[in-house]
């Protein structure tokens, strides 16, 4: 059966319509739809004329052109809901030397080139807990950085969300190859390792991987049980955890006192090459979290914070500090927000220190604000 059989023939004669009058188009559309060019296509030429009809499509090209501009525009501007800030104090304590690195880039967007338009955030927290010296971590906080904006996945941000824990164990393998070579080389070659906790925000959901003991925390407001809560976003990797130990003995190391080869406290690292033959690996956990409109700040820090405080008093320290300055007006310029948590981060570290942690402290506090869009 032909789906066309009902259709006229298409003529190219004019036809009469019932006014009398000639009809400008082709017999196969009514003319009842344009005789008086009061219709649908009321607007549009004489289909004889060429010129106009090609004024008419170019026209209609740039004002499409100019719509899907806007909507991209609009998409860019209004998917961002959230602003990340991030704010660091760190304290020697009662070591010789001060072994912690960090970084903190709130806008990491920055530094690339050619990312998919609907990647219109990202931002980079890491903090890095040495031991055995100085050398890992702060290698360890620039070159990370550079190796993420190196793997850093192509396409489109759904593409970039399936791909990022590649990209992770991608950095952080380059990462560890690297130090080591260069610890190679040294003579006495190097022994320093370093913990690392990263959280890369891309758009609006936190990446966040870790190695070792250093960890990283979200408050978050839970509204059925009006107080603020720790969601836990790294997982400690210590040698006595069973499948931590597992790794270890089976190559041909062994944990004592709950360290590997009766030395190490940590079972993944990196750095650390006298122990990269007894199982510690510098392969992160990469955990995923969308931010929610309940979630309060990022509390990313060292052991030498989590020695002396439980996640949930680290917390309530932090909502404490807030809460008692937000009361006082800053006579320095800053921000209500500035001043609050930069208190915080200062005063949470001496407190960990006055606590007899003994180690270096590093707090790392990034602030989650919902963005007003109603704003100019």
């Amino acid at each position: 059966m032909d789906i066309f059989s009902d259709l006229p023939q298409p003529s190219s004669s004019p036809v009469k319509n019932t006014s009398g009058s000639k009809a400008k188009f082709p017999v196969s559309v009514p003319a009842t739809d344009r005789g008086d060019n009061s219709g649908l296509f009321g607007d549009l030429p004489p289909a004889d004329d060429a010129d106009d009809k090609q004024k008419i499509r170019n026209k209609r090209k740039s004002e499409d052109s100019i719509q899907n501009e806007n909507q991209k525009h609009v998409k860019t501007e209004t998917s961002a809901r959230y602003i990340l800030k991030g704010y660091v104090a760190d304290r020697r304590g009662e070591r010789e030397e001060m072994q912690d690195a960090h970084v903190l880039v709130d806008n990491f967007l920055d530094e690339f080139q050619d990312l998919h338009p609907s990647i219109h955030h990202l931002s980079l927290y890491c903090v890095f807990d040495g031991h055995g010296g100085s050398r890992a971590s702060r290698f360890a906080s620039e070159s990370l950085r550079v190796n993420l904006r190196t793997y850093f996945p192509k396409g489109d941000v759904d593409s970039v969300e399936k791909e990022m824990k590649k990209c992770f164990i991608d950095a952080f393998k380059k990462t560890d190859e690297d130090f080591l070579k260069n610890a190679a080389k040294s003579k006495p070659s190097w022994k320093d390792g370093t913990t690392a906790v990263v959280v890369l925000v891309v758009n609006d959901t936190l990446f966040i991987a870790n190695l070792g003991d250093s960890k990283a925390v979200l408050c978050r407001y839970k509204p059925d049980q009006d107080k603020c809560v720790p969601i836990p976003l790294s997982a400690d990797h210590s040698p006595s955890l069973y499948e931590e130990r597992m790794r270890i003995q089976k190559t041909g190391g062994h944990v004592r006192e709950g360290r590997v080869m009766g030395v190490l406290e940590v079972s993944r690292s990196l750095g650390d090459g006298p122990y990269k033959n007894h199982g510690v690996t510098c392969l992160p956990n990469v955990k995923r979290c969308p931010i929610t409109e309940n979630d309060r700040f990022i509390l990313i820090a060292c052991d030498g914070l989590w020695k002396s405080y439980s996640l949930q008093e680290s917390i309530d320290f932090v909502n404490k500090t807030s809460s008692q300055i937000s009361q006082v007006a800053s006579s320095d310029g800053k921000t209500t927000e500035d001043t609050c948590f930069e208190t915080a981060c200062n005063r949470l570290a001496n407190d960990a220190v006055l606590r007899l942690s003994g180690d270096n402290v590093t707090v790392m506090i990034v602030s989650i604000k919902q963005m007003d869009h109603g704003k100019s």
